[in-house]
């Protein structure tokens, strides 16, 4: 993995863009779970959205480092 991207000749830590795609990931997977009413199961629902946004940012790591290798 590279560690930065340059955006329009700024240099960006890969991370940082990284864990912008996953919170869009996340926002969209609330978005969905709400809607579908899932949250009424869940205890915490701060702690379950973490949750949520670690295993995506995982995902995306993951996924990253095997489209660039």
């Amino acid at each position: 993995m590279i560690g930065e991207i340059d955006i329009f000749g700024v240099f960006v830590p890969a991370v940082l863009v990284l864990m912008l795609i996953a919170y869009l990931v996340n926002l969209a997977i609330r978005t969905v779970l709400a809607r579908v009413g899932f949250y009424r199961f869940v205890w915490h629902r701060s702690i379950f959205d973490l949750g949520i946004y670690v295993l995506v940012l995982g995902l995306v790591v993951v996924v990253s480092h095997r489209l660039i290798t």
